[in-house]
């Protein structure tokens, strides 16, 4: 037995000759009280008077563990329910009293080695074939590890259920949820039994930033909420979707931050959704999206794509637009604009002037500078698509262009509003 979940409870032991159970039988009373003396006299944690509530229950444990597994030898079918249930409290009594999974394992590893010590003599006696005694050790051994199991779980419950401990098995669980590559769902469904939470089909993760640098909670969070604020990327994971009532109360709890809600997603893609909720952050401070207080990255996915690899926009930026380098800014600005613009108007030079607010002539002459700069490569589609694809990397949400710098930055210091 280790400090980990043990093995998976077996159905039951090796199939025995069910006369074992009537040699068996007659040892359990005495058997109990050896098993209790030994665990008293070997551990120290438990040499202590048993005649309180607490003594009752380590004595039931033993009693309960004997007569199962005799009972199992005469009829495998037998019911474990009652006897689990008395281990399952066992280990969250240990926990309560503020021992160690150490010291409840101890337990169990002397039970089965005087257990054993007493199987062995009755077998003598009743001249068992050493294939018998083999089999019989390996059942008892595989049922101690069945009740280990089970008082390890109790152990771990009672754990999670304190205070300091909830909060950090539910902050571990979203570490899990939020793997990559994803956690098996088994350990996370193990996990979120423990804490008591139910596991959705869709969830929606939400980053957070506060101006402080550490988000404040000014009211409570839903209670099935998993949240982490203390860390570099506060973030929370909320089952199902973010509707009027949660937005409201998760804007109440966090008034001084801004919240980027990410699409709602199925547990094993959170991850993605979460890393576009931070990106959506990145780009409302930069103003390449709307700068609110709470941003939906499912409504800038394309904005999200055009930034997802700013290093890689640059490159192509410096690649098409080589050619303007001996240009002033104020030349090469105003060419970009009127490129952007007869891009979004298909080359139709009356909307191009109304968008530019300038003359139609206007726009034919810088359209003539802009063709001897590039030319025949305006009239290629595969070009004029990654033009697009550069000019509005670098365009503000409000709509204005602006030309593309030799280098896309990186963001700034958030701000919540």
């Amino acid at each position: 037995m280790t400090l980990e979940r043990g093995p998976d409870p077996v159905s039951h032991p090796a199939v025995l000759p069910r006369k074992l159970a009537d040699l068996l039988r007659p040892e359990l009373s005495s058997l109990a009280t050896e098993i209790t003396d030994e665990i008293r006299a070997t551990i120290p944690a438990y040499a202590r008077p048993l005649d309180g509530p607490y003594g009752k229950s380590i004595t039931a444990g033993v009693e309960y563990a004997i007569t199962l597994f005799v009972a199992q030898i005469a009829d495998p079918s037998v019911s474990k329910e009652q006897s689990h249930e008395v281990h399952h409290r066992l280990g969250q009594n240990e926990m309560r009293e503020g021992r160690s999974l150490d010291t409840l394992q101890s337990a169990y590893r002397v039970g089965a080695r005087v257990s054993w010590r007493r199987i062995m003599r009755v077998g003598r006696r009743a001249g068992l074939s050493s294939a018998v005694m083999s089999q019989l050790a390996d059942a008892m051994l595989a049922f101690m590890d069945e009740l280990a199991s089970v008082a390890l779980d109790g152990y771990l419950e009672a754990k999670a259920s304190t205070a300091g401990a909830l909060d950090t098995w539910r902050r571990k669980l979203l570490q899990l949820i939020l793997e990559f590559p994803p956690a098996p769902p088994k350990a996370i469904a193990e996990l979120a039994q423990l804490i008591g939470w139910a596991v959705p089909d869709e969830v929606t993760p939400v980053a957070v930033h506060a101006d402080t640098g550490r988000p404040r909670r000014h009211a409570p969070l839903d209670a099935d909420v998993l949240a982490e604020l203390d860390g570099m990327e506060p973030r929370l994971v909320i089952p199902g979707q973010v509707g009027g009532a949660r937005l409201t109360t998760l804007q109440a709890a966090m008034p001084e931050c801004r919240l980027a809600i990410g699409p709602t997603v199925r547990l094993e893609v959170v991850a993605d959704s979460l890393r576009w909720a931070r990106r959506a952050l990145v780009l409302a401070e930069r103003g390449l999206i709307p700068a609110r207080r709470v941003v939906w990255a499912e409504e800038h996915l394309p904005a999200l794509l055009l930034h997802s690899d700013t290093n890689l926009v640059a490159r192509l930026e410096d690649r098409l637009f080589e050619p303007l380098g001996t240009m002033t800014d104020k030349q090469r600005e105003r060419l970009l604009e009127t490129l952007r613009a007869w891009l979004d108007a298909q080359g139709n030079v009356p909307d191009i002037a109304e968008a530019l607010a300038v003359h139609p002539q206007t726009v034919r002459y810088r359209m003539r500078q802009l063709q001897a700069v590039f030319g025949d490569r305006l009239n290629d589609s595969d070009v004029r698509f990654e033009l697009e694809i550069v000019l509005r990397a670098a365009t503000r949400a409000w709509g204005t262009a602006t030309p593309p710098s030799p280098r896309l930055g990186s963001s700034g210091p958030m701000t919540c509003r």
